[in-house]
């Protein structure tokens, strides 16, 4: 396992095991409690990796974010599901550009897997079978699914029985190889952990009554503590009464929105900013992004108080005592194919007297009041007491044994992937089938002729034997840049040789955005995006890509 090695020195025993299983054959399900690394070591396995051929969706809108992939449902063109399973495939196999994007792909990892539904899941592999021509599961696509069954559970409109993934067929089907996480890296506090493991299983005994009752803390005494509701609206208004009673006049800064009207109705919802960001010094703030340095002072969930107030950068005290300046950044909403479809501009924070615990969930605190007294899903108490570094950052406002929930399903799964683990027998390395470009070429010549395509593609390569510029090409083919660079990258992945350096003269940043794909690559957009502090809009990164790539020759 060479690969393994690179950085064994930086992961536990069992993150080592489940890395080494990463790079073997067969589906994965990477999983294991809140806060033993799951994201990290996924994060180390996709390092340098495309993303068109290992892209990244997520259950929700707001998972995608924190991630920087997309959500499942846009890259599977699922919709709704309106019609039943047979309808949505039917839909999906019409969109041209869906069935293209899962022939890219070699291997899909699916995030907060415990959101998605049993049905949903199977309309996903029917879809991708159809698409690649291939009766096996997920139409031989390689899938690794990553989360935790024991948080939050999928939603099942008008049915009281959870339609949980690892109960349907096609997850059977799927023959997930379990690579299970067992130690806890957001604390070391061992008697936390043994309560946290029980309240994990739904287990209220005499050593977590004492827990709870011990911690049960008067609300008005734990002022910097911030607030975890079940429901937003609550979270909101404890958020602005607390503003409300620090002296001075409120910032505002209204969150600039580029993308079309379509995607801000349903995309704001998923970004973990407000759409105006309202702030006082000495307000109580949340860092919604982890620390893009090498330093990393502060990760997504930290906390700290405004001291200093600018147009361009907020001065904040960490609880840990770090003096940090932080600016305005980007983030992100992607289409099915990768597309910038929406992007929200704004400093990195949030008012943290308060928050969600749907929405804490990923997050690490310091410390925070919670009210566990009427919640209603399995895995709830769970998420939000699992949030902090150790024990001594819990309060308690008021909790109920009710409360403490969770589902004997679950934890009987999780019994069986434990003794699964004991047995494990290493498969072969994993070897990505790329087709290659002769390959493309057959398949395009057996498929059905497509006049309209023909025509774009040969205009398109007119048009750059005529170097014309790429604001021109875009309004003379009548498609959108992202449409058009399409194009130009299959004419790349074809190996047709291309002189495309007059696309980006006179664009600013060139030679900044040469310097770092020639530090990070060609193949994955997002280290150079963030290493270029998310400045750059994906689609003038893609454009730069390609004129890299073909001057290149690669």
């Amino acid at each position: 396992m060479p690969s393994a090695t690179l950085t064994s020195s930086r992961l536990t025993p069992c993150q080592e095991k489940a890395f080494e299983m990463l790079q073997r054959e067969g589906n994965i399900f990477l999983t294991g409690a809140a806060g033993t690394g799951k994201s990290y070591l996924l994060e180390q396995y996709l390092a340098r990796k495309p993303t068109e051929e290992f892209p990244i969706v997520a259950s929700t809108g707001a998972a995608a974010v924190i991630v920087g992939g997309r959500t499942f449902h846009s890259f599977f063109g699922l919709g709704i599901l309106e019609g039943g399973i047979e309808a949505t495939v039917q839909r999906a196999m019409r969109s041209r550009r869906l069935i293209l994007r899962l022939q890219r792909a070699c291997c899909v990892i699916i995030d907060e897997i415990s959101m998605l539904s049993g049905t949903t899941l199977l309309a996903a592999d029917r879809i991708a079978r159809r698409a690649r021509h291939c009766d096996q599961p997920w139409g031989g696509l390689r899938i690794i699914v990553v989360g935790d069954f024991a948080q939050l559970p999928p939603v099942t409109p008008g049915s009281e029985q959870k339609d949980w993934a690892f109960l349907h067929g096609v997850w059977q089907e799927s023959a997930f190889q379990p690579a299970l996480l067992s130690t806890v890296m957001r604390t070391q506090d061992t008697d936390f952990l043994d309560v946290l493991n029980f309240i994990r299983g739904g287990i209220v005994n005499d050593q977590v009554r004492q827990f709870l009752n011990d911690h049960t803390a008067d609300a008005l005494e734990q002022a910097d503590a911030p607030r975890l509701y079940p429901h937003r609206s609550k979270a909101d208004a404890y958020n602005e009464l607390q503003l409300a009673t620090i002296p001075g006049s409120p910032r505002a800064f209204p969150t600039k929105y580029e993308g079309d009207e379509r995607a801000m109705l349903s995309g704001k919802r998923s970004l973990p900013i407000p759409e105006v960001l309202t702030l006082k010094v000495g307000a109580l703030v949340m860092l919604r992004k982890n620390d893009p340095s090498e330093e990393r002072r502060y990760v997504n969930g930290s906390l700290g108080y405004v001291q200093a107030i600018t147009e361009d950068s907020l001065h904040i005290r960490l609880h840990s005592g770090d003096g940090i300046e932080v600016e305005r950044t980007t983030f992100t909403c992607l289409d099915g194919d990768g597309n910038v479809v929406l992007a929200a501009y704004n400093f990195p924070v949030t008012l943290a007297w308060a928050t969600t615990i749907h929405k804490a969930q990923g997050a690490t605190m310091d410390c925070m009041m919670v009210d566990l007294a009427s919640l209603w899903e399995p895995g709830q108490a769970y998420v939000a007491l699992s949030r902090v570094r150790s024990g001594a950052g819990v309060f308690v406002e008021r909790w109920s044994a009710s409360s403490i929930r969770a589902e004997p399903l679950v934890t009987e799964l999780y019994d069986t992937l434990a003794a699964e683990m004991k047995t494990y027998v290493p498969r072969p390395l994993y070897q990505p089938v790329i087709v290659a470009p002769e390959q493309k070429e057959k398949k395009k010549r057996e498929a059905p002729t497509h006049g309209v395509k023909q025509w774009r593609a040969g205009k398109i390569r007119e048009l750059i034997t005529r170097q014309v510029s790429f604001e021109e090409m875009v309004a003379a083919c009548g498609l959108k840049p992202d449409r058009v660079l399409l194009y130009i990258e299959e004419f790349l992945e074809q190996g047709k040789a291309l002189s495309l350096g007059h696309l980006i003269e006179g664009l600013p940043d060139v030679d900044t955005m040469r310097s770092a794909f020639e530090e990070h690559g060609t193949l994955r957009l997002r280290p150079v995006f963030d290493a270029l502090q998310e400045r750059i809009p994906y689609t003038t990164l893609r454009l730069v890509r390609c004129v890299v790539v073909a001057e290149r020759g690669e």
